[in-house]
């Protein structure tokens, strides 16, 4: 079971019922209620995850950690909206996390079962479709173009400042180098995606890194 560190799980829930109310003081009444429905799923979720992060400590969640209080959330609010429940605290869930960690989130996005956050500043997140074992730093961006979105295998990394766009398949295993923009690309899979020297992308081969980050 999931340990809270300098917490329990009504702490949690209280903290978060809390910063509802200040970040959105509308009025809106019976939010801890809702909150405590499916609190126990987002924690097992996020168990699974921290679990298998080799440089966090398994079985511990503490909210003071932005990377991991930020995967909280989605999870809060994605567990919240596949139970059909109120859409209005899962937007504002999906806010709060944007306004503390600068993570752009949507609650309807389906985030694989087990992923990592380096730093959470700046990353943006479509609708698309994403394998497990990703790893995402600060501003890294997956999106749209002209309503197509992305294939992201499993065990992609996106390094600082990179983005996968539009009718991209970015096979497992792909690395995609710092400030590497891959736009209606596909990738081979296993392999450091880089700026060639006539501005197209270039790939070279690249032993599964996935070790580095997580415990499989």
């Amino acid at each position: 079971m999931l340990k809270l560190l300098q917490s329990r799980r009504e702490d949690l829930l209280q903290y978060v019922t809390v910063q509802l109310e200040t970040f959105f003081p509308d009025g809106q009444t019976g939010i801890r209620q809702i909150l405590d429905t499916c609190m126990d799923e987002a924690l097992a979720r996020l168990e699974c995850c921290i679990n298998a992060v080799k440089m966090w400590r398994q079985g511990e969640f503490d909210y003071l950690h932005s990377s991991q209080y930020a995967i909280f959330l989605y999870f809060l609010s994605n567990t919240l909206w596949r139970r059909e429940g109120s859409q209005r605290i899962c937007a504002k869930l999906f806010f709060l996390n944007k306004s503390l960690n600068g993570i752009d989130c949507f609650y309807e996005i389906e985030m694989p079962e087990i992923f990592f956050i380096g730093h959470s500043v700046g990353i943006v997140l479509a609708k698309a479709t994403y394998g497990n074992y990703l790893v995402l730093y600060q501003n890294s961006t997956v999106g749209k173009n002209h309503g197509v979105a992305p294939v992201i295998g499993e065990g992609v990394i996106m390094y600082p400042n990179t983005a996968i766009i539009g009718a991209s398949h970015v096979r497992n295993g792909s690395v995609i180098s710092q400030g590497v923009s891959v736009i209606n690309r596909e990738t081979p899979g296993h392999c450091l995606v880089f700026q060639g020297n006539s501005g197209e992308l270039a790939f070279r081969p690249r032993q599964n890194s996935l070790d580095e980050y997580f415990r499989r």
